[in-house]
């Protein structure tokens, strides 16, 4: 039985960040490796996504601006950029590509002439209730034969491994 202090540390964000000793070869199949898993299903999703929302004339780099200006119309490219995980200038390269499709507009702040806000169009706004439903139906088919509990769980542990990932970053 490990100790008090071996167990803590097991779990501690930083506990996995200590060498081995040289010499000795490391064992970490991707079936063990958290991000290995998420990045296995993160590609699907995207896969998947991607086939769905082309028909809409989506592309995959537009919905995740879009997914970001349905909840909060109107924010200022930098405050975009952020909430996407994006830097600013494939962010504006993303933009010129979605005012070219008619997606979004952008106007100049009358508060301050040098920021630049980021509207939705009608089209936009119309394709909302499309597009989630279908990103709403992978996660459905995602989990399914998944129980809710498992789900829950998941989604708990998920966001507690990203709070952790956060800390180490900063």
């Amino acid at each position: 039985m490990p100790s008090d202090r071996l167990r803590k540390s097991r779990h501690s964000p930083k506990a996995g960040l200590r060498r081995k000793p040289p010499g000795r070869a490391v064992s970490f199949p991707p079936r063990q490796s958290s991000g290995y898993l998420v990045r296995d299903a993160h590609r699907a999703f995207q896969r998947l996504l991607e086939r769905r929302i082309a028909a809409y004339g989506v592309t995959r780099g537009q919905w995740y601006f879009l997914r970001v200006l349905w909840i909060a119309d109107g924010l200022s490219q930098r405050e975009l950029s952020a909430r996407v995980g994006m830097m600013e200038p494939t962010t504006a390269i993303a933009l010129r590509s979605m005012e070219r499709s008619q997606l979004i507009r952008r106007l100049r702040a009358d508060d301050d002439r040098r920021k630049v806000r980021v509207f939705l169009t009608a089209k936009a706004k119309r394709l909302r209730n499309q597009l989630l439903t279908l990103a709403r139906d992978i996660t459905v088919a995602a989990e399914a034969g998944i129980g809710p509990r498992d789900i829950d769980t998941f989604r708990r542990v998920i966001t507690h491994m990203t709070a952790n990932l956060d800390r180490i970053a900063d």
